[in-house]
């Protein structure tokens, strides 16, 4: 497993709340579960008081997509090392029981070794440790906030032409949507105002010289 892909711990524990619509959806240990995924290992070991350790990084975590989204890079970076620190890793090679096609060897990566106190700390380190990898390899900027409103929900931009700007298909469809209607409200309001202007003109003409 890459250790990239632990970055995603990070964006599905951020978006589990969505402050402008006031909807959280971190309430219980069964959330706690499914944000697990497929580590069966944390899952078995959630109890009641990892909603609100979560509930507490999710804040921590947010501010650092934020303050990426803004430009501060440095203060995204102080705000991942300091959370990094509280919640260390212990990297280790780990081969499964996969098997290179071609050499016959297990397939040996860098693995995350769960030495954690508590489900929230493990979750919490390893979502550190993935955005630190997608920080140092890709930059800070790939860290956003989507565009739009009211969605804040966190992404990480791993495209190759660094256009992301939007946390899903659904958000810049409805983006595309919105910013499609406000321009023909636009084209509608100056056609109206410039056929109220040419009324006028020919209000104001002699009789004459019509």
């Amino acid at each position: 497993m890459e250790l990239a892909y632990y970055s995603d711990y990070a964006v599905r524990l951020v978006n589990t709340e969505e402050p402008r619509r006031g909807t959280d959806t971190l309430n219980s240990t069964d959330t706690v579960r499914e944000l697990c995924g497929n580590s069966t290992q944390l899952a078995a070991r959630v109890v009641e008081s990892d909603v609100a350790r979560l509930r507490a990084v999710r804040t921590r975590l947010r501010g650092i997509f934020e303050a990426a989204d803004e430009q501060d890079e440095v203060r995204a970076v102080d705000l991942l090392n300091a959370l990094m620190l509280e919640f260390p890793v212990s990297p280790q090679i780990s081969g499964h029981t996969t098997v290179n096609e071609e050499t016959g060897r297990p397939d040996w990566h860098m693995h995350l070794a769960d030495h954690a106190v508590n489900t929230a700390a493990a979750y919490s380190a390893s979502a550190c440790m993935g955005l630190a990898v997608q920080v140092t390899s890709l930059g800070v900027d790939r860290l956003g906030i989507c565009e739009a409103a009211p969605c804040r929900n966190a992404y990480v931009d791993t495209s190759t032409n660094r256009s992301r700007r939007y946390c899903s298909d659904r958000c810049a469809t409805r983006a595309n949507v919105a910013a499609y209607r406000a321009r023909k409200r636009l084209e509608n309001d100056r056609s109206a105002r410039s056929g109220r202007t040419h009324d006028a003109a020919q209000d104001a003409t002699p009789a004459t010289e019509r």
